[in-house]
């Protein structure tokens, strides 16, 4: 068990550094991650299916500004080794990969806000002109940081058994968690801000209130609204093209 949870453990790693040292893989989608954890264990067919269920439960979840979403790479490879080590199915791998998912998205919180005052001592640095020593806290020290805030947790998850993470989960206080949860409402918020203040326009302010008014009184899903949004912006190039086109021909 000790050489299966040092494999996952590093497993972990790689995925945390997908996006950060190592380009865009995708390793942070469940689905690839348990095809990864399956095929370490022996049993992909299982990894496969347990990725499957988790992929499905994680498109619903945006990293949108600031905002911290549960972490449901963390809990794709904790609980897809819980279903493989034990011969469990897929639904019994869901019900442990919730709790491990807030665990993960407090240890994100608290990693990051680490890594954030780290950056002010780097701004500190930089004025010193310690530029190695600047280098070191992004390259070096916000990796190992990173590194360790997956590989420690899934070791002892699945060195220890998955009880361990759920009894950690239990003692935080509620206060905590609420907290935490209030927080991410906000910072998703705030992140829809800051992209609206980028992308918002006049002209595309219409379209802004009829997809909320769309989406708010009718009984249409998001890929519904999405399809008639994209049957709306196909029409009006059409008519824009052809007035542009009509222009262009009388100038000639």
């Amino acid at each position: 068990m000790l050489i299966k949870s040092i494999l996952l453990g590093f497993i972990g790693v790689i995925c945390i550094l997908d996006s950060r040292l190592l380009g865009r893989l995708n390793l942070e989608r469940p689905l690839i991650v348990s095809t990864l954890v399956g095929l370490a264990l022996g049993d992909i067919q299982k990894g496969l299916m347990v990725g499957a269920a988790l992929e499905l439960i994680s498109l619903g979840l945006v990293n949108i500004g600031a905002a911290q979403p549960p972490d449901m790479n963390m809990a794709s490879i904790i609980a897809t080794a819980f279903a493989i080590l034990s011969n469990a199915d897929s639904q019994a791998a869901l019900t442990i990969a919730i709790p491990i998912a807030v665990l993960g998205q407090m240890l994100g919180v608290l990693v990051r806000t680490i890594i954030a005052n780290l950056t002010h001592k780097a701004d500190s640095l930089i004025e010193k002109g310690e530029y190695k020593r600047a280098c070191n806290i992004h390259i070096v020290w916000a990796t190992l940081m990173y590194s360790l805030m997956y590989f420690i947790p899934i070791f002892l998850a699945i060195y220890f058994g998955t009880d361990l993470v759920k009894s950690i989960v239990e003692v935080i206080p509620s206060w905590v968690t609420n907290g935490l949860n209030l927080s991410s409402k906000i910072l998703t918020a705030y992140g829809f801000a800051l992209l609206l203040n980028t992308m918002l326009s006049l002209n595309m302010l219409p379209f802004l209130f009829a997809g909320f008014f769309v989406t708010a009184y009718s009984n249409l899903s998001v890929t519904g609204v999405a399809i008639f949004a994209c049957i709306i912006a196909f029409v009006l190039a059409e008519f824009k093209f052809k007035n542009e086109k009509t222009v262009d021909e009388l100038d000639i």
